[in-house]
């Protein structure tokens, strides 16, 4: 059972030692998500943003809680966090874009239990993407979802799967069972609210059934009921029979062969920054499906929210997911013990959404790096063989180590080709995808003077005829949905990039027609 921790917090943006007893009368009442301060549209200080501030909540508990295992969830703080509970030091966490999870069970009481939150919001230089300075504004604060889970001492840790577009579907579990006692798994496969098949093996193959694909994005539910000496647990997760590979000649989607067409995306919005509920993440999904008319997103340059996630699974737009990073890799063992963490998380959390066809598992134009993305490509197929691997490049001939060279192209200027010769950039023979184009090359403001705006669109317009001129391009993810805030060092000075095909309030400009125009090509 989840509760949710996300109404009727105090908030300080300050931290003092007297904050871990009580907090001051005059503490502002807060919901999650939360921004630790809301910026300005532009011309703000960046730094504004970060330093360490305090949260507090008070609960009791929905269900009897003895003899069971209590688990507190933070889906996502900017960038790590000391937490207390009752007086208790739990730890520090970092947290940054993917979430983290601490066991309660020991110090938390039925009543009046008291949570504690300090949370620092400086740009770390041990944690990615920190590090040198970077083209994006990070915010601060608890800015994704709170939640408990009561669960019995047995219970389901993790359900995963990998399928396939033949109706077939191996299942992994872990379950939280220290002692080993005997336990049993029973499966029900829902299509919609219907039980269309029981099983309790780990690997099943369905007769008749719907591949989910951008078109069709036939979802099923799969609920796992562990039966223990202590009582049943359940755990669901929804997922898609879907097949992804790249090839030197393109994408296939279940064997169909589709030519990507997308643009990036940052997760913020103004003045609140990352701290968007879960219906703005959802409108993101739906402006970039229906009305940019793209069928990928990249999650540029972090994993996106779940319910970002989750939306796109539900209406059929694909995912380039990406670890945290931007340009820099740090020398330190904190930096990169980090990021192979903030990876590995990232595996693990966006493992059952259909909709994520490729992981970047490679800090975003950065430099060559042997030994880190070695092991994290190993890492990642280890863990998961039903993906390939992408790590975006800015520059040519890279080490290629992933399964698709992935690369940002900048080369097109308004007069000459979309595109650079693809040979020229990539090696002979590997998959090939272009993650950016435009953007900085030719800013718009939605405000600049029709010529500009209409120049911006047939920017786009060329790169995407040179897309489909190469049939080695898997496809194009156009740089950006949305104009950005960003440091002082980058974008017009303002503090903002006026790189996206709309505004940071998603007006669209004339550019964000060119996706649909794709369709003529």
């Amino acid at each position: 059972m989840k509760q949710f921790l996300n109404f009727g917090w105090s908030y300080i943006p300050k931290f003092q030692e007297k904050y871990l007893e009580a907090f001051p009368k005059e503490a502002l009442k807060i919901d999650i998500p939360h921004t630790n301060q809301q910026l300005p549209f532009n011309y703000f200080n960046e730094e504004s943003s970060q330093f360490i501030s305090s949260y507090e909540l008070f609960f009791d508990l929905e269900k009897d809680h003895e003899g069971k295992s209590v688990i507190i969830h933070f889906e996502g703080i900017m960038a790590k966090a000391k937490i207390y509970l009752n007086g208790h030091y739990l730890g520090e966490f970092v947290s940054a874009y993917l979430p983290f999870e601490i066991d309660i069970s020991e110090k938390v009481i039925s009543k009046h239990n008291r949570l504690v939150a300090i949370v620092d919001s400086h740009e770390d230089p041990e944690i990615p993407p920190f590090g040198e300075n970077m083209d994006y504004i990070t915010y601060g604060g608890i800015y994704r979802e709170v939640y408990l889970e009561i669960r019995n001492p047995i219970y389901i840790e993790t359900l995963e799967i990998i399928s396939d577009d033949k109706g077939h579907m191996e299942i992994r579990s872990k379950l939280h069972n220290p002692d080993g006692i005997h336990a049993e798994m029973i499966y029900q496969l829902f299509e919609k609210d219907m039980v269309i098949a029981k099983f309790s093996s780990n690997s099943y193959a369905l007769k008749d059934f719907k591949v989910w694909d951008i078109a069709h994005p036939i979802l099923y539910t799969l609920k796992a009921e562990l039966m223990s000496p202590f009582g049943p647990d359940e755990k669901s997760i929804r997922f898609g029979f879907r097949s992804v590979k790249f090839q030197s000649n393109g994408f296939y989607l279940n064997g169909q062969h589709i030519k990507l067409v997308g643009l990036n995306r940052h997760q913020s919005f103004p003045y609140v920054g990352y701290a968007a509920p879960q219906s703005l993440q959802e409108k993101d999904a739906d402006i970039l499906k229906f009305e940019m008319g793209v069928n990928i997103v990249r999650s540029s340059h972090y994993p996106p929210s779940e319910h970002f996630l989750n939306r796109c699974d539900e209406i059929g737009l694909l995912v380039f997911d990406e670890a945290p990073g931007w340009q820099f890799i740090g020398k330190t063992e904190t930096w990169r013990k980090n990021f192979v963490m903030f990876v590995d998380k990232m595996i693990r959390r966006d493992f059952n959404h259909p909709s994520v066809i490729c992981e970047g598992v490679r800090v975003n134009e950065s430099p060559d790096d042997h030994e880190l993305y070695t092991l994290t490509n190993k890492m990642f197929h280890d863990y998961d063989p039903s993906r390939p691997t992408g790590g975006v490049r800015n520059f040519k001939h890279s080490e290629l180590l992933e399964d698709v060279y992935t690369y940002n192209d900048f080369h097109h200027n308004g007069p000459n080709e979309g595109l650079e010769k693809p040979s020229k950039v990539h090696p002979k023979g590997s998959p090939y995808l272009i993650t950016e184009y435009n953007g900085h090359m030719y800013p718009t403001k939605s405000t600049d003077n029709e010529s500009m705006r209409v120049e911006q669109a047939f920017r786009h317009l060329n790169v995407l005829e040179s897309v489909f001129k190469y049939p080695e391009v898997s496809g194009g993810i156009g740089w950006c949905l949305a104009d950005y805030n960003t440091h002082k060092d980058f974008g017009s000075g303002d503090h903002i990039c006026y790189h996206g095909v709309t505004d940071m309030f998603r007006i669209p400009k004339y550019a964000a027609g060119a996706c649909l125009a794709e369709r003529l090509f």
